[in-house]
């Protein structure tokens, strides 16, 4: 073979090719070896490779005459793998020696991947197994790939039993749901079945995996049916508990120093020991459920359950199975055995509707004959129930215009309004707001860990002169607020520690600038408050670029609310 043609074989070949005489000096020096080393080959063709060659072993071999293989080399431009042997003639005589390296920086950065991925499969591994959810992969064929402990805890299945095996191994009834996701592509949420061979029951969310766009099996999570219902019922025992314990307020509890509130302190009390309906009206955060909680206590029914109950804070769909309950099969999802509903709940005791005027005209039916024929009919059922149960309800709209609207039944509402008690603001009773920060601050000091002693009398004409438009609740927060801003070891809370809100209302101009226009003369009191209302809902817009939501929740009141204040006074 001509010299020629051997150089362009070595050239062509990956690895590079540095061969030394027995002098050491360079007689071969390929193309790849030149891209290897970043070395020209006529600048180390004839020259001694330890002049030319950084770290070279070459002149080494030729010394010891021994083979050095799998070599880690580092060439200045990469790292490379050597294997260094002598070259001999027939008679056995050193020659020469001869390099052949290859370029295993590659090799290292995949071997890095992988010893990455490795770490990261077993991380993945350990969290699925840790996990308290029932967990199962399946492939794209629908063989099983990957179960963990909790769902052999709940199965009864091993992976012997199920990897490798058709998804349909662990179902005792209904549709695998790893084929059908297999087949559609899409997710499924909630699916009962039973599944192993105690027939467990369970609902399902499967998923498909897709990588890169390919399908590559599905993975379900599957949960514990019984579990899930015991929780519900632990949860459901436990909101009864939390309303009873609730019911801890007394007549003593109301602060009633003004001439109105003594005079509702009295009218209530004679409510409490009859067991007729109240109707308890008035804005937003003036204690009516308070009141509400007071009547009860002073019953002949104070040892048997309050319920409270918000109807604004229940969706529509759900008011009439959460007050009156529902049988088993009523409508989808429902209880297995049913729900007893609220109204059930409170048999014998007290019942407190709060937001009344948030039912729905279904539930204002039902309520009807609840005060009328004393029974009520479940969802889904067709025998009436009996109950005996005392209704107090509260608002704070009003009412009879909503009667006349057509949006409340008019038979309820007479029905309700046997015994009606109106609480008015704070703004009207502001002989109140002293005793009433005296225990708010007892309360707070408590809650705050703090040692407040009192309200220095600047401060106390601020909090008397504020119109609170949220009224306790508001009186509250802005005292809680004036805790926060003092230092520790201060004793008084001082004009300067009330929020901004407060102390600009209370300048003596402010006050005269937002009183004029409500208070002018020939305007009644229900038209005075229609004036001030319509305009702090202008200004909380203003403030809230019209953000619905965060209105509502600065005013303390639901969307809802919100939303039929806005349309009366054609701000919607």
């Amino acid at each position: 073979m001509e010299q020629s043609q051997i150089k362009a074989f070595l050239d062509a070949a990956h690895e590079g090719v540095l061969a030394v005489d027995a002098d050491g000096r360079v007689t071969l020096f390929n193309t790849a070896a030149e891209r290897l080393t970043g070395i020209s080959a006529d600048v180390v063709l004839g020259h001694h490779v330890r002049d030319v060659i950084p770290n070279t072993r070459l002149h080494i071999v030729l010394e010891t005459g021994e083979a050095e293989l799998d070599q880690i080399q580092d060439t200045g431009m990469t790292t490379v793998m050597t294997n260094r042997v002598p070259v001999r003639n027939a008679r056995g005589e050193i020659v020469g020696a001869m390099a052949i390296f290859r370029d295993i920086s590659e090799i290292k950065r995949l071997g890095c991947e992988i010893a990455e991925l490795k770490e990261t499969r077993t991380l993945l591994e350990a969290i699925v197994n840790s996990t308290q959810d029932a967990i199962s992969v399946v492939d794209e064929r629908g063989m099983g790939l990957l179960i963990n402990p909790a769902y052999t805890r709940l199965t009864g299945m091993t992976e012997r039993e199920v990897l490798h095996r058709p998804a349909t191994v662990d179902i005792a009834e209904g549709e695998s749901m790893h084929l059908q996701v297999l087949r559609t592509r899409q997710p499924v949420k909630h699916v009962p079945m039973k599944v192993g061979a105690a027939r467990r029951e369970v609902l399902v969310d499967v998923a498909p995996i897709v990588v890169d766009g390919a399908l590559k099996g599905s993975v379900a999570v599957i949960h514990d049916v019984s579990e899930l219902r015991s929780l519900t019922e632990q949860l459901d025992r436990a909101h009864r508990l939390i309303r009873r314990l609730d019911t801890k307020y007394t007549f003593e509890d109301i602060i009633a120093v003004s001439p109105i509130m003594q005079e509702l302190l009295e009218q209530a009390r004679k409510a409490a020991a009859t067991p007729a309906t109240v109707l308890l009206s008035g804005e937003s955060g003036t204690g009516k459920e308070l009141f509400a909680h007071a009547i009860h206590h002073s019953s002949d029914r104070a040892q048997r359950p309050f319920i409270s109950v918000n109807c604004g804070a229940i969706p529509d769909t759900l008011q009439e199975s959460q007050l009156f309950g529902y049988i088993e099969g009523a409508f989808t999802g429902a209880k297995r055995g049913g729900q007893k509903g609220h109204f059930l709940e409170a048999q014998g005791g007290t019942i407190f509707l709060d937001e009344i005027a948030e039912s729905n005209l279904a539930v204002q039916t039902k309520l009807l004959r609840v005060l009328q024929e004393k029974e009520i009919v479940p969802v889904g059922a067709s025998r009436p129930v009996p109950v005996d149960v005392r209704v107090i309800t509260a608002t704070n709209v009003d009412l009879a215009s909503l009667v006349e609207k057509g949006h409340f039944r008019s038979d309820l509402f007479y029905r309700l309004h046997v015994l009606p008690i109106h609480i008015p603001p704070l703004r009207e009773r502001r002989e109140d707001i002293p005793p009433l920060l005296s225990v708010l601050l007892n309360k707070l000091n408590q809650e705050y860990s703090r040692h407040v002693e009192g309200i220095s009398p600047e401060a106390l004409e601020m909090f008397c002169s504020y119109h609170w438009p949220g009224n306790v609740r508001e009186l509250e927060n802005m005292l809680g607020r004036a805790l926060i801003n003092m230092q520790p070891g201060e004793k008084t809370v001082r004009a300067e520690h009330l929020p901004h809100t407060l102390s600009a209302f209370a300048r003596p101009e402010a006050r005269r600038d937002e009183g004029a226009e409500p208070l002018r003369v020939g305007r009644s009191l229900a038209e005075a408050h229609a004036v001030w209302e319509k305009a702090l809902l202008e200004k909380a817009l203003a403030m809230t670029n019209a953000n619905r939501t965060q209105v509502a929740r600065q005013l303390r009141i639901s969307v809802r609310q919100l939303y039929n204040k806005l349309k009366r006074y054609g701000l919607g």
